[in-house]
């Protein structure tokens, strides 16, 4: 037996494997690194991302640093483990959503809010691709082989019209639209305060907001993010609050709910965009209690992808798919047609 053999592989240095990977943008203003990932890491704690600190499992560009390392622009984080990541298992499941148009192409859906679209870190079971897997069972992989037959997608809380493919060819063909803006897409949102122009345009690029990582900000400058274009026009006035619908030249990331409030104003009822309070109307105690039971009847926020329009991969037929708005916005509609109608 060789000793020396057996010493220096009991002294070689672990494994380690990489989880995670997230390079800091240039203008990344100094940050401790256990903040800086839990703006990434949404289902993991503070107190979880200290401890693998502390256990030598967050590296900056390539070493180990304490919990109160400060993160800056151009620095690449890791989250490294002695074991390899979890593989995600992608399981068929009966997940009821409303099929709008299927051949074997592709497969148009309504997704509902609140479900998520593809699996991933916390979301690993009950997703739109596992529902998709349940009437689909070879949806092509694609380059990403957690989100097999997808070519866009919608926010969690994002309710509307999706396509996915259903064979190799119609993904590349249906990724390329996209990719080329050649395909259709209007939404229709419900917004605070009173939109002053009938309808407008909103450029600016959009990208992960310099202090928090979870949200997306407008550069009108251009020096961060990417190119973004939203159009809009008012369908209806509350005084309020307003509808509008809004048709996508870009799909940037939240690009609708960072572009409203861009403008002044957020989306009902989006926490995250600061739509979840009160943000046109009085202080009357009645009016607090309607806005109160409105974020009750829609908690979530209000915004549905009303109409995509794209070319049939092999038809090369264009095809238009249409959807009502969801009863939690119409009854937010509704009701504000009442409130304003009797004040």
């Amino acid at each position: 037996m060789n000793s020396e053999a057996t010493v220096g592989d009991k002294d070689q240095p672990e494994e380690l494997f990489e989880h995670y990977r997230f390079e800091a943008d240039k203008g990344q203003n100094p940050l401790r690194v256990d903040k800086f990932l839990s703006n990434f890491l949404e289902s993991t704690s503070r107190n979880r991302i200290q401890i693998a600190a502390k256990a030598g499992s967050i590296h900056v560009n390539e070493k180990p640093v304490k919990v109160n390392y400060k993160v800056k622009g151009g620095d690449i984080v890791q989250v490294v483990f002695p074991h390899a990541p979890r593989e995600i298992e992608l399981i068929p499941e009966d997940i009821p959503v409303p099929i709008v148009y299927r051949d074997e192409d592709v497969i148009v859906v309504n997704k509902p809010a609140g479900l998520v679209v593809h699996p991933g870190y916390g979301n690993y079971r009950g997703t739109l691709v596992n529902a998709l897997l349940y009437v689909m069972q070879n949806l092509p992989m694609g380059s990403a082989n957690e989100r097999p037959g997808l070519v866009h997608r919608l926010d969690k809380n994002t309710s509307g019209i999706m396509v996915a493919a259903g064979t190799e060819l119609a993904m590349a063909n249906l990724a390329q639209q996209f990719f080329d803006r050649t395909t259709q897409r209007q939404y229709v949102a419900i917004v605070w305060g009173d939109v002053k122009e009938d309808e407008g345009t909103i450029t600016g690029h959009v990208g992960r907001s310099l202090k928090n990582r979870k949200v997306m900000s407008v550069f009108p400058d251009g020096e961060f993010g990417k190119h973004a274009v939203t159009h809009y026009k008012v369908l209806e006035r509350f005084g309020y609050v307003t509808v509008v619908a809004c048709k996508l030249e870009t799909g940037r990331t939240h690009q609708i709910r960072v572009h409203m409030k861009y403008i002044g104003h957020p989306l009902f009822n989006d926490a995250e965009y600061g739509g979840d309070r009160i943000l046109k109307g009085t202080s009357f105690t009645k009016y607090k209690q309607f806005i109160s039971n409105c974020f009750e009847t829609c908690p979530r926020h209000a915004l549905h992808a009303k109409t995509l329009g794209f070319t049939h991969p092999s038809s090369k037929e264009f095809m238009e798919f249409d959807s009502e708005i969801p009863e939690d916005m119409s009854a937010i509609i509704e009701k504000f047609r009442t409130y304003t109608h009797n004040r």
